[in-house]
């Protein structure tokens, strides 16, 4: 099973089910045939965005909160993703490449395109690598220089 397949299936398990805890995800997920340990099932709920909410009665479940598309990240969320995912930038004219650990590049994408960051157009990305397009009047390097700031490097 691809990891793509497993987070669809921990989101609808997450749907579908108030889960406490990662090792109750752990069993969820081997009740339908998929073995995960704890750290990947940790890992997993972190790339989903899995935040924990308080339900009636007072206890907290893992939800995946939906966001819009257009929705603005904070400037913290954005440091902390690029911080923890972003392994080298690099520049050439307007065009800005960024690597990643391998699977991680959407990650780091959705939170460059939610970041609200000025000069940029836009952002692809593939398995490890994503590339920004900076506008004319900012430029790549400056752009670049801005996400190796943000990312700490």
């Amino acid at each position: 099973m691809t990891k793509t397949a497993r987070q669809q299936r921990i989101a609808n398990l997450l749907a579908d089910h108030a889960v406490t805890s990662q090792a109750q995800l752990v069993e969820l997920l081997e009740a339908v045939g998929i073995t995960a340990t704890q750290a990947t099932v940790s890992r997993d709920l972190e790339q989903l965005g899995a935040i924990k909410v308080r339900v009636p009665g007072g206890s907290t479940v893992y939800a995946i909160p939906e966001l819009p598309t257009d929705q603005v990240a904070p400037l913290d969320h954005l440091r902390r993703v690029l911080g923890d995912w972003v392994a080298d930038v690099a520049v050439s004219q307007n065009i800005v490449v960024v690597r990643t650990p391998p699977g991680s590049a959407h990650v780091v994408a959705s939170a460059i395109d939610r970041g609200n960051i000025t000069g940029m157009i836009g952002t692809v990305a593939g398995d490890d690598t994503l590339l920004l397009v900076a506008d004319e009047a900012t430029g790549g390097a400056a752009l670049a220089a801005n996400l190796r700031d943000l990312a700490g490097l």
